[in-house]
């Protein structure tokens, strides 16, 4: 099973040794899994209603036919780490050939992308900025694999 992370916006120039590109890189170097991280970005200046639904083509030109998308949302559901290990789990057990995580930019996801979304998850209703939440994605990616794997590194 292949894992896509897709997220409007890039890291930076000189984003390499940021905290946050430091602490993805960390936690996706250890996935087993297949990991693609696929950023992209508007180049033009629209009003956030545009450029939100825009972000949305965008992000969703990045999913590959038949795949579950989970669309990262602080609206979404909030699931225990054991609880998202499941559900990854049964899409590797059933075949899913694709998972793809949808990151939105500053202005959140337009709603073509929520809909479209097998799982919309939310890891709180705190707004986090959206480069921390891919190394937040990457760590509990880890975290469910370890758990799939009865690796002690994931404690209840």
């Amino acid at each position: 099973m292949r894992l896509i992370i897709a997220a409007a916006g890039k890291w930076k120039a000189g984003g390499s040794n940021a905290p946050e590109r430091t602490l993805f890189d960390h936690y996706a170097g250890r996935i087993s899994f297949p990991l693609e991280l696929r950023e992209v970005e508007e180049k033009k200046k629209l009003k956030p209603s545009a450029l939100k639904a825009r972000e949305g083509e965008l992000l969703l030109g990045q999913v590959p036919d038949g795949a579950v998308i989970i669309a990262l949302d602080e609206g979404g559901k909030a699931l225990r780490s054991s609880e998202f290990a499941k559900k990854l789990g049964a899409w590797r057990d059933e075949g899913v050939r694709d998972v793809v995580f949808i990151i939105g930019g500053a202005d959140g996801l337009d709603d073509t992308v929520r809909r479209r979304a097998r799982l919309v998850l939310s890891f709180g209703t705190m707004t986090w900025p959206h480069l921390m939440v891919r190394g937040m994605l990457a760590e509990q990616i880890y975290r469910a694999q370890c758990i799939l794997a009865g690796h002690p590194y994931h404690r209840d």
